[in-house]
Parts: C-alpha cells; sequence; structure tokens
C-alpha cells in the first residue's frame, strides 16, 4: 500500500448526507483521485464485495477489493465526484445482512489501474466480523421448489443473502477454506456462478448443488444393513416416519433437533418419555404464518419477527382453540413457542407441492438429554442420542459452532425482548459508547454466554447452557476460543460473577495466566447490561430494578429483589425484598413449598392444613421444616422475588415441585393472565431500616391477603392476577420513593430474569412511565444471565 496522506474516519451512524465530506478545498468533480477504503463490522460473508464490484463497475471506477482481516479494503481510483458518492453508498446502500461499523478513507496518489477486480483474501489478525445465520431467503425458497431449477429440493440451497455464516466459519478471513465449505470443490456450474459478478451467489461462500454440495443420508435405528437412503429419498422417508409417528433426530445448522409430528399426541407423549421431560414445553415449528396464527395471536411485530432473517422461536400468547395439540406441548404456559422453517431441510420436512400430505406443526425441541450441550456431530448424535430418536437425518457438513435457537417476544408496543439469544443474533456486534480495555466476562453458571469486549464494541456468544457438568464447560472453552478468533480480540482483564462457587468464576481463575481477575456483583452487571445495550455512557446513574430468583449478595445472603442506584463505576443498595430463609438451599428452589411456609413463617401465618402448600405434604415434610426452619440449619437468607413467585405459586396451589427452571413462576403468570378481568390488587409494605439503610419490601401484607382470598373462595387464578398487580405497584412505589429522597433518578432499568414474566414487565414499565420515568427494558439482550456477561464486561472493562 502506498503511504497515506490523509485520513479521515466515517463511523456508519448516524448516516450524513451524500457529499457532505467534500471539503471545498478538495479538487473538482472530474479530477481523478485514488482512495483506499477500509469497511470494518459484519461485512464479510453477506456479499460485500459483490455489491463493492457491482457499485464500482456502475459508477465507472477502477481498482480492487478484498477481504482481510482487518475488514474488505477497497482501493478505489476515478472521478472525484464519483469516488465520493461511491463512499456514501457503501454506508447507506450495504446488503441486507451487512452491519457497517466504521469506514476508513485515505487518499493516495493515483495509479492509474484498468478496471475493477476482488482480489485474493489476506490472511491476519483483525476485527471484522461474520454475520449470524440467515434464514433460507425467498430467491432460494423458489428455486427449491422449481421442477426446472437445478437445485430443486437440494437440501443445502443457499446465496449470498442467506443461509450459514457463524456456524460454519472457523476463522477470519471469511473465505471457503475457512468455512466447514472447504472440503466441498465447487462443480463447474457452481464455480461458473461463483465467479460471475451478475449472479446471486457471485462469491458465495456456502454456495453448493446436487453435484458438489454435502450429502443428507438418513439412518435408522434399527440400523438393517444397506438401509440408508441418501438426499431426496432420505427426506421423503424422514417425513414418512414423521408423519406416522415417529421421533427423528434432524441435523441443523447449529445442532440437532428431535422433530415429531405435533399433532399426533402418542408421538409427543412418547417424546416427552423418552427426554424425561413431563411438563416442560416444547417449541413447535409451523409450515407457515397462517398456521403459526392457529397457534397464538400473530400481529405485525410477531409476523415481522417470525418471517425474518433470524428466524427465532417467538412466544405467541397461545390460543386454546383452534388446534388441539397446543395443550399437549405447552400445558401450563400462558404461551406457545412457534418458528417458522429456516433451513432447506426445514422447509422440505413439510412437503413441497406434489409430495404426500403431512404435519404441518413440528414439535422441534433441542436434541440433547437434559442438561447436556447441544448434539453437534454424529458420532455424538448416534450415541447420546441413542434411545431418544427412531432415526437420524444427518448430513457430512461438520457444524463448527453450537447454536440453539433463538427465543424473543415481541411486546404490544411493537419492541422485542430476546430471551435467549443465539442463532440468527450471535455474534452481533453491540455497540458500547465506552473506551474498554480488551476484556473477557465469562457469565454466571445458568444461561450460560461469555462476551468479548474492547473499544467500544462487545460479542456476546451464542446461548451456550448451565455450565454444571464438564461437556458444557468444554463448550465454554470452544466457544470461547472461536470467538476470539473471529474478534481478535485479546483479553487482558477476565470478569466474573461475586459467587465463589460458580464454575465460570473457577473458570477464569484456572485461566487467568496472570491478567487480573475483576468481580462483578450479579445485580450490578444485569442493570449495567442494561444500560449498556441502551448505549448510556454512565454519566448519570440510573435506578437499576433487578429482579430475578438469585445472586450472590456479598454480606451471605442470596439477593435478587433488588434495587440499586447504579453506574457502571458501582452500585448503592436502595431497596430490596424483606429477607426470608430459603430452607434447603437449592432444595427450595426445586421444590416450591418450601419457599411458601417459609414466607408464611415470616409472616406470622399458621401452615392450616386448609392450603394447598400445607395440605400437598406428608405429616413429617412441614415437620422437619419447622425444625429446620427454628434451628436455622442450612437456611441462608433470600432476598429473591424469583423466590416469592415460587412460593405463591404453590400458596395456591398451582406448583409445589418443578422439573424445570421458572417452572412455577411462569404457570403463575399463566393463571393470571387467565384473570385479567379481576379486580384488586395485594400491597406490599415499605419499611425504613435504621441510619438511611436500604428500603424494605415486605411481603407479609401481600400474603395476608391471598390466605384470606383463598379461604374466600377466590380461586387461584384471581390471587395470582392481585400478586402480579401488587409487585408492580411495589416497584413503582419504591421508584418515586427513591426519587423524592435520593433527588435524582429518572430513569429506571428493568432487568433481571423476572422480567421475562410479560405481564410484569408491561405493568411496571406502565406504572413508571405514568409516573414520569424513563423507563429502561431488554430488546436485544437477555434480561436474566443470557445477558449478564455483557454487564461484566462493561463494568470489568471500563477504563475510568
Amino acid at each position: 500500500m502506498p503511504p497515506h496522506t490523509t485520513t479521515e474516519r466515517h463511523d456508519a451512524t448516524p448516516p450524513e448526507p451524500t457529499g457532505r465530506r467534500i471539503p471545498a478545498d478538495l479538487p473538482d468533480g472530474d479530477t481523478q483521485v485514488r482512495r483506499l477504503v477500509t469497511v470494518t463490522g459484519v461485512v464479510q460473508g453477506v456479499g460485500f464485495r459483490p455489491f463493492v464490484h457491482t457499485l464500482a463497475t456502475r459508477l465507472g471506477l477502477v481498482g480492487e477489493v478484498a477481504n482481510t482481516a482487518a475488514g474488505v479494503v477497497v482501493d478505489i481510483e476515478g472521478p472525484h465526484r464519483a469516488v465520493a458518492e461511491f463512499c456514501d453508498r457503501l454506508r447507506t446502500e450495504p446488503p441486507p445482512l451487512a452491519d457497517v461499523s466504521a469506514i476508513h478513507v485515505a487518499e493516495a496518489p493515483a495509479a492509474g489501474a484498468q478496471g475493477f477486480t476482488i482480489r485474493p483474501s489476506q490472511d491476519g489478525q483483525g476485527r471484522t466480523m461474520v454475520p449470524p445465520d440467515a434464514a433460507t431467503c425467498d430467491a432460494c425458497l423458489a428455486e427449491l421448489a422449481d421442477p426446472d431449477d437445478r437445485r430443486h429440493r437440494h437440501p443445502f440451497i443457499t446465496c449470498t443473502h442467506c443461509g450459514p455464516r457463524f456456524t460454519i466459519t472457523a476463522a477470519m478471513p471469511y473465505d471457503r477454506p475457512n468455512t466447514a465449505m472447504a472440503a466441498y470443490p465447487l462443480c463447474e456450474d457452481c464455480a461458473r456462478e461463483y465467479a460471475d459478478p451478475a449472479d446471486r451467489r457471485f462469491h458465495a461462500q456456502p454456495v453448493a448443488c446436487w453435484a458438489c454440495g454435502p450429502v443428507l443420508r438418513l439412518t435408522s435405528a434399527r440400523g438393517e444393513p444397506g438401509a440408508t437412503p441418501q438426499g431426496g429419498a432420505a427426506l421423503a422417508e424422514a417425513r414418512r416416519m414423521i408423519a406416522r409417528g415417529a421421533i427423528v433426530a434432524v441435523k441443523g445448522v447449529g445442532g440437532y433437533h428431535l422433530v415429531c409430528a405435533a399433532d399426533s399426541p402418542d408421538a409427543v407423549r412418547e417424546l416427552r418419555r423418552r427426554k424425561a421431560r413431563a411438563r416442560k414445553p416444547f417449541a413447535v415449528m409451523a409450515a407457515d404464518v397462517a398456521t403459526a396464527a392457529r397457534l397464538g395471536r400473530v400481529g405485525p411485530a410477531e409476523r415481522a419477527l417470525l418471517t425474518g432473517p433470524a428466524r427465532p422461536i417467538v412466544l405467541l400468547r397461545r390460543h386454546d382453540t383452534g388446534f388441539t395439540a397446543v395443550a399437549d406441548v405447552c400445558s401450563g404456559s400462558p404461551d406457545v413457542g412457534v418458528m417458522l422453517p429456516y433451513t432447506p431441510v426445514h422447509r422440505l420436512l413439510f412437503g413441497l407441492p406434489g409430495d404426500p400430505p403431512g404435519p404441518t406443526v413440528l414439535v422441534v425441541t433441542s436434541g440433547n438429554r437434559s442438561g447436556e450441550p447441544l448434539v453437534t456431530d454424529e458420532p455424538d448424535a448416534f450415541d447420546r442420542l441413542a434411545g431418544l430418536a427412531d432415526a437420524w437425518l444427518w448430513h457430512d457438513r461438520p457444524i463448527t459452532v453450537p447454536c440453539d435457537d433463538s427465543l424473543v417476544r415481541a411486546r404490544p408496543d411493537g419492541t422485542t425482548m430476546v430471551l435467549r439469544r443465539s442463532r440468527g443474533y450471535a455474534p452481533a456486534r453491540i455497540a458500547v459508547p465506552l473506551d474498554l480495555r480488551p476484556v473477557l466476562a465469562v457469565g454466571g453458571d445458568l444461561k450460560n454466554t461469555l462476551c468479548l469486549a474492547e473499544a467500544g464494541s462487545a460479542w456476546l456468544s451464542a446461548h451456550l447452557g448451565d455450565m454444571g457438568d464438564l461437556a458444557a464447560q468444554r463448550s465454554f472453552e470452544r466457544a470461547e476460543a472461536h470467538l476470539r478468533t473471529l474478534t481478535g480480540v485479546t483479553p487482558g482483564v477476565l470478569v466474573t460473577d461475586m459467587h465463589p462457587g460458580y464454575a465460570s468464576t473457577r473458570w477464569a481463575a484456572r485461566h487467568a495466566a496472570g491478567r487480573p481477575v475483576r468481580q462483578v456483583q450479579h445485580h450490578h452487571a444485569h442493570v449495567a447490561a442494561l444500560m449498556a445495550e441502551h448505549g448510556l455512557d454512565g454519566g448519570e446513574p440510573v435506578i437499576g430494578v433487578a429482579f430475578d430468583g438469585t445472586g450472590h449478595g456479598g454480606d451471605g445472603a442470596s439477593w435478587g429483589g433488588e434495587v440499586l442506584l447504579a453506574d457502571y463505576a458501582g452500585f448503592h443498595r436502595l431497596a430490596h425484598l424483606a429477607y426470608v430463609p430459603q430452607p434447603g438451599g437449592d432444595a427450595a428452589v426445586r421444590e416450591p413449598w418450601r419457599m411458601a411456609l417459609s414466607h408464611l413463617r415470616a409472616a406470622g401465618l399458621p401452615w392450616a392444613a386448609d392450603l394447598p402448600c400445607a395440605a400437598t405434604r406428608t405429616d413429617d415434610e412441614p415437620r422437619l421444616l419447622e425444625r429446620q426452619l427454628t434451628r436455622a440449619v442450612n437456611c441462608p437468607p433470600t432476598s429473591g422475588i424469583g423466590r416469592l413467585f415460587d412460593a405463591m405459586a404453590s400458596l395456591v396451589g398451582i406448583c409445589h415441585d418443578i422439573e424445570y427452571e421458572a417452572q412455577a413462576a411462569l404457570e403463575l403468570e399463566a393463571a393470571a393472565a387467565r384473570a385479567l378481568d379481576a379486580p384488586g390488587a395485594y400491597a406490599f409494605a415499605l419499611r425504613r431500616t435504621p441510619h438511611d439503610g436500604p428500603v424494605v419490601i415486605d411481603p407479609a401484607p401481600v400474603l395476608r391477603g391471598a390466605v384470606d382470598d383463598l379461604r374466600s373462595g377466590a380461586g387461584a387464578d384471581v390471587v395470582a392476577v392481585r400478586f402480579h398487580r401488587a409487585v408492580a405497584h411495589a416497584v413503582a412505589a419504591v421508584c418515586r420513593t427513591v426519587r423524592r429522597d435520593a433527588g435524582t433518578g429518572g430513569t429506571v432499568a428493568l432487568t433481571g430474569g423476572v422480567f421475562a414474566n410479560a405481564l410484569l414487565d408491561r405493568w411496571c414499565a406502565d406504572a413508571l412511565t405514568a409516573d414520569g420515568f424513563t423507563v429502561l427494558r431488554h430488546r436485544t439482550v437477555p434480561p436474566g444471565d443470557g445477558g449478564l456477561a455483557l454487564g461484566q464486561a462493561v463494568v470489568g472493562g471500563c477504563r475510568n
């Protein structure tokens, strides 16, 4: 590269009008100039070089473009005005999957180049990123269904605008040799398309066809010799098996799924038996939007999510009529999780015109055993899914990085809440208005994600699951190495949760290698994540309402009903839910009846036999629990409001023992959703503590009101809705008190896993907005522990 004479930096946002950056002292529009342009962000694997080639050719410019580890580099030459327009349109008209974070332009002496070429990629350490995987585009779907197209029914059809990216990329720059497609040399036809600037597959790295692409196979659990159909025959047989009630393990882009017909009660029941998953809701895949609308409410926001390139699981407020299988797949939940086909294989499972009719809704659940990481390769699939699947529909393209399905919800106001950020979202860059040192944040132990950050950028990994076993920790290590390779971030600081028993905390200590390890309090990290997501620079503190089940508080207690005055530098605890004993520690999480009796005892209410939480147990259990509470044996104090939701669910008789995390709270929300017309609310008491200590949010009056209602025959649903309203009222009351007493805090951040509750999220926001607060809510980063690492990264990586 020739030496630069001047350099300017064009940030991608906000956009500027075309031509604004042409200073008056530059040559006139017809003068020949040369510019070296570096574009960073998500600019590889999105058709950026073909876009540059087309744009330059259309404007009559000459030069070259190449992928490098630092981004896409363009050497462009031509009339000054045309070059200026070229630079502007790089930013204003990028390809659909691109996310341009910055454009750097440098002057250079004219070289008299001829034509415009795409040069081979250059290796090296850099900062550019591949995009998330994208659902199959409409153009590819049309070819998939066209009998005259050479890719008719091809299960790996893709182009520049769709298909796998993150899950097939092993290294940067993003070129075929650095992807899982390296083992598939292009056939003559695909090579011609790949080299044709006018073709939709120009330089599309995953491009393939029947002649040169990966091969789909079906392997039966019965293992008959020679009975391994391939290609279209494998898909047809898988469709037939599913239609007859079989459970088939299907390899997708980020891992295996277990698939069966959702309208077959026997198949769903058998899947529950094999996965030992009696009550946890299953996600389903609907053939199209019209079918999805039979399952749950689909408004404009839900439709946009269902059909967008990320194609996540969307929580729809379920209909109890219209599709009889809904109750079987998501009983106990107010929502049904629905996604649409996002790969060619999924589309083909539903059949094309001319295929025999089959199910229009499929149960599509993660291919793993409970608590284990997602299965991604064949030896593991045949071993770990044995006994779960009747057959395996698999292919020989490796999955470079596991990536589970994302889970999202659309709010009534049209905004989105991402509850699990994975396929379709990871590893998209999160811009933060901070100068962060290179940092690795290792997250928590549940719903783990990790985060790498540097300067004004942060990258959250895909959802990794729970860190409870060795397999999960190995997945964490692979994800950390992969993300570090893609981002080029070399962390100089590690950040963990304060909990000394977390596997993630111990991992950081083992891998520090002399680097400093910082600890960030759990709920401070939650608030910081939300501040960063909204682009706050930390100059003004916010009132952070961090509600979840548990988090190490640093005072020997488990926190979880917290109101903090927080910025990135620290926090002050303003209020919290009153401490109660959590008898048995983690046992109380699994058995909500324990928390119900503990809360009743703390409120001075007897464990009367007419209360469901007491009536459901044997005589010995309450007696033993009373002795445990009296002696304070293994009864850590907790302020977790998640534990209060558990207690209420058991108190009203909805859920006494849980099968999966947050089950009791989810079923309590479902009960409240059934009684929205019921008037009334309970009321928490707010108590002052001495010496300006935190305000204590006392639930005793709520417990008394609920018990009185139950005895008067109000019913569980009515109690549930009055409890939800009480929590929302308490949040608003505490924030008003804080604003009045502290004289600060016009902004409230609602965060923590409890705000996955749609009723609570909306009612708290409405109450606070009515009181004049600015309310921050999560949109692209999960409110629960899946977003924790972002908060850790900005607190631990902040230079000031």
